[in-house]
């Protein structure tokens, strides 16, 4: 499997640090407010790239965060009159249920920054203890120029960085690109520490539970591109500093997503909830729509991609539903090894940085593959049913669930009768049998 590292800039051959074994970290959300779309793209894409390895036969431990305390949840506490757990206790709630709309494989951990106040403090002395960062008055900043290469997932050029932060330079800073590690708060939410009552800063946070969880490097670390600078460079540097090492071999990042050919934006008024565009058109459609775009590559949402989602969906299901129905009629098993060369050149494009469009490409052909095979006037069984696994254990992958179509007695005798019925070309019978068929959803 090849997969685009950003801090290398390039597609490499992905060999995990444990045999058999993925270790992956995906940033999540601050929880001030409920998911957007776009924050269903990182879940979709690394649940998917979860899958792949499943398929393949590995172990993944998958972690991802949640970010309880921020400025903005602090802000909306107050606004409410609540305390901050109460915001991002709903919040949390209402991600978990987006999630689980999205037929995700449940997270081996959901670390929360709550969780995690002693590491993150004992983290930040130890940073400061070896020079690499220093406190002002109860805020404590990272030394950015005592680690070599920063900017090296973004490959920012710091001397260009320095320029642009010296704008809007706070004084107490050494340098304009430090960044803070823990800040006094005067307000909301506090934890004490040996520099007073404060929070940590959100850069820090991810660097802490990862080494919480993992202990050490790990394979995958992903977030969307908006990321890359100055969050993960950030969580590299200070990792670099404490552990020695830059916390993850390979750093894959999706690309952003775009309504109608526009940001989403709160200005603009087309930002999208998630559980609204859920609701909508459903979850398996959803996470058809967001993988017809390469993870890397931008996402427009309009309504042709919607309807393009709907569409092929809509014909994945209508060929499971004829298999099954055909071999419950015929009485013989769709219990078979799926389809290898039909596999081969799925896992082909799929292992190609996880190349949904390509993947979809060849899921079309083994739909097509297995239309031909059922039209035969004898169907050969052995094919028919290991494409039909073939077809499954794409959509398994894809994370597209579409239970299978059970025929009941009833629904059997009902077949029978509506086939009795045209061979007495009693056409009223037979149509009133095939309405009742295709109402229940078994034609």
């Amino acid at each position: 499997m090849k997969l685009f590292n950003s801090k290398a800039n390039k597609s490499e051959e992905f060999k995990p640090n444990h045999d058999n074994e993925v270790h992956m970290y995906v940033c999540g959300p601050t929880v001030y407010n409920e998911a957007h779309i776009g924050n269903a793209r990182p879940i979709i894409v690394f649940d998917t790239l979860r899958r792949l390895f499943e398929a393949h036969g590995m172990n993944v431990v998958f972690a991802s965060n949640y970010t309880d305390v921020d400025d903005k949840i602090i802000q909306k506490a107050i606004d409410e009159g609540v305390d901050e757990k109460t915001i991002t206790a709903r919040y949390i709630d209402a991600y978990e249920k987006v999630r689980s709309s999205l037929n995700t494989r449940e997270l081996t951990y959901a670390p929360k920054v709550t969780d995690t106040m002693d590491a993150i403090i004992a983290f930040i002395r130890q940073l400061e203890e070896k020079g690499f960062a220093y406190n002002v008055d109860g805020n404590v900043y990272f030394r950015v120029t005592k680690v070599d290469n920063y900017g090296e997932i973004s490959k920012q050029n710091i001397d260009d960085l320095i320029v642009g932060a010296r704008i809007d330079e706070e004084t107490e800073k050494e340098n304009p690109l430090d960044f803070a590690l823990w800040k006094k708060t005067l307000q909301g939410i506090q934890w004490d520490s040996p520099w007073g009552k404060g929070r940590p800063g959100w850069h820090t946070e991810c660097v802490v539970m990862i080494n919480d969880r993992f202990h050490g490097m790990i394979d995958i670390h992903g977030g969307g591109m908006d990321l890359k600078f100055p969050h993960h460079d950030n969580e590299v540097a200070q990792s670099k500093a404490l552990f020695g090492h830059g916390i993850a071999n390979t750093w894959m990042h999706n690309g952003m997503l775009n309504i109608d050919g526009e940001k989403m934006s709160k200005s603009l008024g087309n930002v999208m909830l998630a559980r609204e565009v859920i609701a909508k058109i459903g979850g398996n459609a959803t996470r058809w729509m967001m993988l017809q775009a390469h993870y890397r590559a931008p996402l427009n949402i309009n309504d042709e991609s919607i309807a393009q989602a709907q569409t092929e969906l809509a014909k994945v299901e209508a060929v499971l539903k004829q298999t099954e129905i055909k071999a419950q009629l015929a009485g013989f098993t769709l219990e078979e090894t799926p389809d290898q060369p039909r596999m081969d050149a799925f896992f082909a494009q799929m292992d190609d940085d996880l190349n949904t469009p390509n993947g979809f490409m060849e899921l079309f052909e083994t739909m097509k593959q297995l239309n031909q095979a059922l039209r035969n006037k004898t169907p050969d069984v052995k094919t028919v049913a290991s494409l039909y696994q073939a077809l499954r254990t794409m959509l398994e992958v894809f994370g597209i669930v579409i239970p299978p179509t059970l025929l009941t007695e009833e629904d059997l005798a009902d077949y029978a009768a509506w086939n009795q019925a045209k061979a007495d070309k009693d056409f009223a019978k037979a149509d009133a049998i095939r309405t009742k068929l295709a109402d229940q959803g078994k034609l």
